[in-house]
């Protein structure tokens, strides 16, 4: 198995070079800049310097040059997501676009100021993560299913608290008091994850919503909240003892966060052929896929990349007309 492992590995290098050479030695000539359209600290801004981390030497073999992160947040990463639309198409801009830039923010917004399908060029999916459902200690319930009966015998008493207005944790929200049966269940919206867990551990909010990562796991280990339901297919290797919100009793309660490397449209072919070779060998790099499984995400399993986020599009755009989402 490790004979087939380092065999596959020194294939996927003998194809990189393959690639840099019909790129005749012209990329990447420089550094190349990675946006990140959200502030420092947060699960997609780790995602993108671990992929950068371990990209750069295969991009630059020779160690002339870098993958320089910068943050550009605002707007629900709509800022950044936007400038890097707009960028020159020769491979040296990139985005972290996640599904809330590439799929929530577009649909829900009235003049979004990019397409996410036609002005950007999948290079690769980093990680996956998916929200979930965490209570406070103090309301008594350990399950999915006493949560949503607690809610319903007190209509608008309970409240949620999500990442902020627009973001997936948000749209979580919705589509949990939608699937519950039409839950009176107010939001209110924080400024990240972060405070949002900060209120809930303090008794000020009884509900999130918030992606899971390992700074979540940590709360529910040390009892200060608890995950009644991660929304994802399956359970995750980071938390096999933590049900899904389907085997909680809510089938179609799915809302999963891709951290994704995308260029401008119609970006040279020779560099995004690079670009895509070493994102592809990195991303087999066991050492990357632990440091990304140490933040709770886990990597992407399905062949067809952009077959999933095109499915994930129409699936999201369907719920938001269903449950008639606005931010």
């Amino acid at each position: 198995m490790q004979r087939r492992f380092f065999l596959r590995l020194g294939i996927a290098a003998a194809s990189l070079a393959a690639i840099r050479s019909r790129a005749q030695g012209k990329y990447p000539e420089r550094a190349v800049r990675l946006v990140v359209p959200f502030p420092p600290g947060g699960d997609t801004d780790v995602a993108a310097r671990l992929w950068a981390r371990y990209t750069a030497p295969l991009l630059f073999p020779g160690g002339n040059g870098s993958v320089v992160v910068e943050n550009r947040a605002g707007a629900g990463g709509a800022i950044g997501a936007a400038e890097v639309a707009r960028a020159p198409a020769d491979g040296y801009t990139l985005l972290l676009g996640t599904t809330g830039t590439q799929i929530v923010s577009p649909a829900v917004a009235e003049n979004p100021p990019y397409d996410p399908l036609r002005d950007f060029a999948l290079v690769g999916i980093v990680s996956m993560l998916p929200t979930c459902i965490v209570v406070g200690p103090a309301l008594g319930v350990s399950a999915l299913g006493a949560l949503v009966r607690l809610i319903k015998a007190n209509p608008g008493k309970y409240s949620y608290g999500s990442a902020g207005p627009g973001t997936l944790s948000n749209l979580a929200g919705e589509l949990f008091k939608h699937q519950a049966g039409g839950l009176d269940m107010p939001h209110v919206p924080y400024k990240g994850g972060g405070p949002a867990m900060q209120d809930l551990i303090g008794g000020h909010i009884p509900v999130i919503m918030p992606v899971f990562s390992s700074g979540v796991l940590a709360q529910h280990r040390a009892g200060r909240a608890l995950i009644v339901g991660i929304n994802s297919e399956a359970r995750l290797k980071a938390a096999p003892d933590i049900p899904t919100s389907a085997e909680g009793g809510m089938p179609e309660m799915q809302a999963q966060v891709f951290d994704a490397i995308f260029a401008p449209a119609g970006t040279d072919a020779a560099a995004l052929g690079v670009l895509r070779a070493a994102s592809a060998r990195a991303l087999r790099d066991p050492a990357l896929l632990q440091d990304l499984a140490k933040t709770g995400a886990e990597p992407f399993a399905r062949a067809d990349a952009e077959g999933y986020i095109r499915e994930e599009a129409a699936r999201w755009t369907a719920v938001i007309k269903a449950i008639g989402f606005r931010t």
